[in-house]
């Protein structure tokens, strides 16, 4: 199984960059927009891979972020959303969106990705907090210090990640600071 992928970009498409090896071999990895406009041909860079594999393709995705991979690969074991749209939900939202977006149960923020309905977005919200879903996994640093700190103050996980998710600090001391207020 291929994990990453080292080499340099040699062409770039919006959702594909093709990317050559320095053993000569030229892989094709489908990619978010995000990662698409966050490389350029020519550049050396090494891609986080998920594999699929299917009665007639196989196909490579590839990530710059950890946290994007595991959104994407969380995604596809949601009931109806398969790879083509666990991507589109990666090009449009960034994974501290849609962690805000599930923890808020926030349906408008799914609909806005192409080929995600009313019901789509219900079915990736019901599931994604059916599955617990990891928010300190998608959040930075700062916000999963804060996540940490307050869960060892005792609050529960639901009232952290919909607190957190209206936070606007970037420290983690004032992320505590600011979500200690607001849980009042």
């Amino acid at each position: 199984m291929i994990v990453a992928i080292d080499g340099k970009i040699t062409k770039k498409e919006p959702t594909s960059c093709f990317v050559k090896c320095a053993s000569g071999v030229t892989y094709k990895l489908r990619v978010s927009l995000f990662t698409s406009t966050s490389v350029e041909v020519g550049q050396s860079v090494e891609l986080l891979a998920t594999q699929i594999f299917r009665e007639d393709a196989q196909e490579i995705f590839g990530f710059l972020s950890e946290e994007e991979q595991k959104l994407f690969e969380m995604l596809l074991k949601v009931s109806g959303v398969g790879p083509s749209t666990a991507l589109a939900v990666c090009s449009t939202l960034k994974p501290d969106d849609v962690s805000r977006a599930v923890n808020l149960g926030d349906e408008s923020a799914f609909k806005r990705v192409p080929g995600v309905g009313p019901k789509g977005a219900r079915m990736i919200i019901a599931q994604l907090k059916d599955a617990k879903f990891d928010m300190v996994a998608t959040q930075s640093a700062a916000q999963r210090d804060a996540f940490l700190a307050l869960q060892s103050l005792g609050f529960k996980e639901d009232k952290i990640g919909k607190t957190l998710a209206q936070c606007t600090a970037t420290e983690t001391a004032a992320l505590v600071k600011e979500a200690l207020s607001k849980m009042k």
